[in-house]
């Protein structure tokens, strides 16, 4: 009896065996599927696929037939002549798209991908089997990794929420815009997860676009940064390589905390910086936290990135957050009521991203039960979420990072110690508590070291003062910031 192949199975299976990110990248819209003399053809639309699926995923693919049919299959791979037709067609638009940009006056570039290597040349339509790919050979870059600078939207700055957890970083970005190597240089935005760093970074980069448009404005991940120096250096081309990043007016690199453990990188990066200030350059990166709070970073680099200006961007307070909502909420369909949003801004602690998925979450729901959004129907679709919003932090809680953060020895914050090294610490926890419990100031003074309720009050607006002024704590067994404290035990408190 005759197998009859699923196509949409087959393809279902595949997505779920490799991820829906990279189904979407090398499989739709790049390859057919055919059962011929009892095997699987897989139809591609070049070499390049055809060498990377066979090399990457075969194994998975054919997993994913064995789940389908039933049996053992074997799998080829051929050109296809319609997805050939195309790809070419597709590459010739992208190769256009450079040629409009170039009439605005403006050099953004990303650096080109690396030739492969050591591979040889192979006739079209012949057959590819794993065995033919070595294993030491570098993955090639996403076709599209030349045109991602035109077919994707980038964020601007004039769409970022301001709060004041946020308002000093937001004007230092804008001021890298008006004045690039003028103030602040590096820039450093660190920060928790979805607190609006890459929105500032890529805003900076839309910003100069208008702006300044003569000037070699480079936009690299800390990832992606990597992975071409790692290339580079196999493929025996870093002099090209240093080049693209050295040689730019602009260098706006994300996610600096990815080259933690990374030593030849971070080596690389800090002669990259050294190239670029001593041109003038302008440099700005992200980090997921203060750089002297960054141990995998050689001292060499953070005493360059001290030598800027550093600002911090924190979890949205309740009135941000209802600012975030708002500009999420407007222009789409249904409506949200305004009071919906003032309730989801008092329950919701999280960041941005979350803030975002709620609205997408309340509309999605609204429209799969035909009703129109209310406080009540936001409850329903958002249970799980409101449910587990509010993370429950308690005195111990408090005190156990604080105590970690400046390297203090359990306990000491609730001893009737007085010396600076420990009543100072002592009023940043109080603060922390009146901040993020519901404890009372007498509680608070109760478990801090058996304080009165006064001592605590006096503690809370203290601390506040230190952050006004940003002033260094005299206390503990590492030399930093009140706001540097307060960051990283936030952090280790999940807030």
């Amino acid at each position: 009896m005759a197998v009859v192949l699923r196509r949409a199975a087959l393809q279902d299976a595949l997505k779920q065996r490799i991820g829906p990110n990279s189904y979407k990248l090398w499989f739709a819209d790049h390859t057919t599927f055919r059962l011929r003399g009892g095997a699987l053809e897989v139809g591609v639309p070049n070499l390049h696929f055809q060498e990377w699926l066979g090399k990457k995923y075969i194994k998975d693919i054919m997993a994913a037939a064995k789940d389908i049919l039933g049996r053992a299959v074997n799998v080829s791979f051929k050109i296809d002549p319609q997805l050939f037709q195309a790809q070419r067609e597709a590459e010739a638009e992208a190769a256009a798209r450079p040629a409009a940009e170039s009439k605005k006056k403006i050099r953004v570039e990303l650096p080109p991908p690396a030739a492969p290597v050591g591979r040889k040349k192979k006739k079209p339509g012949k057959a590819t089997t794993p065995s033919m790919f070595p294993d030491a050979e570098v993955p090639p870059p996403r076709p599209t990794a030349a045109n991602r600078l035109t077919a994707r939207r980038w964020f601007e700055l004039k769409d970022f929420v301001v709060g004041s957890c946020n308002r000093v970083a937001h004007a230092a970005a804008v001021s890298v815009v008006e004045s690039p190597g003028q103030e602040g240089n590096p820039l450093v935005v660190h920060g928790p997860v979805g607190t609006g760093k890459t929105h500032l970074l890529e805003g900076i980069f839309t910003g100069l676009r208008k702006r300044s448009p003569g000037l070699t404005v480079r936009y690299v991940t800390a990832e992606e940064f990597t992975h071409r120096f790692v290339q580079s250096m196999r493929a025996g081309k870093l002099s090209s390589f240093r080049r693209q990043f050295r040689d730019c007016d602009v260098l706006l690199l994300d996610n600096l905390h990815f080259f933690a453990k990374k030593k030849a990188t971070l080596e690389e990066f800090l002669h990259t910086y050294d190239r670029l200030a001593h041109r003038g350059a302008q440099v700005v990166v992200t980090i997921d936290s203060h750089p002297r709070l960054a141990e995998y970073l050689p001292p060499e680099l953070v005493d360059r990135l001290l030598g800027g200006t550093v600002w911090g961007v924190q979890p949205p307070d309740g009135k941000t957050r209802l600012e975030i909502l708002r500009s999420k909420a407007t222009g789409g369909a249904p409506t949200i009521p305004d009071e919906v949003l003032q309730g989801l801004a008092q329950q919701l602690r999280g960041n941005v991203r979350e803030l975002e998925g709620a609205v997408r979450n309340l509309r999605h729901y609204a429209k799969v039960e035909g009703k129109p959004v209310t406080t009540a129907l936001a409850q329903e679709a958002l249970g799980d979420l409101l449910r587990h919003a509010a993370k429950v932090v308690g005195l111990a809680d408090i005190d156990s990072a604080v105590c970690n953060a400046l390297k203090l020895k359990p306990g000491a914050l609730q001893s009737h110690a007085r010396s600076w090294s420990v009543s100072h610490p002592r009023m940043v926890a109080v603060y922390l508590a009146r901040k993020h419990t519901s404890a009372s100031y007498a509680d608070v003074g109760k478990h801090f070291g058996g304080r009165n309720h006064s001592t605590a009050v006096a503690a809370e607006k203290k601390v506040r003062q230190w952050l006004d002024e940003d002033a260094p704590l005299s206390g503990g067994t590492r030399p930093m910031r009140v706001r540097e404290v307060i960051e990283l035990a936030e952090k280790a408190l999940g807030i």
